[in-house]
């Protein structure tokens, strides 16, 4: 049982989709999992966090398989 509120895409808000669409067009899926849901009850740390992974997860040295 989850004791954090998991937000899904249809009930977000229009800041939480923003980045919701952002980690799912540079991830190339089609959905969030639940680790973003959950950090999206704070939109700032959703967007603060996402921003911080995804300049660690950028192309360089070592491929994103190996970062992970």
């Amino acid at each position: 049982m989850t004791t954090v509120k998991l937000i899904e895409y249809a009930q977000a808000s229009a800041e939480v989709r923003s980045v919701y669409d952002d980690i799912m067009a540079t991830r190339k899926v089609d959905s969030v999992n639940n680790f973003w849901k959950a950090l999206a009850n704070h939109p700032p740390t959703l967007r603060r966090t996402w921003e911080s992974i995804k300049q660690v997860m950028a192309p360089g040295a070592l491929d994103a398989l190996t970062k992970e």
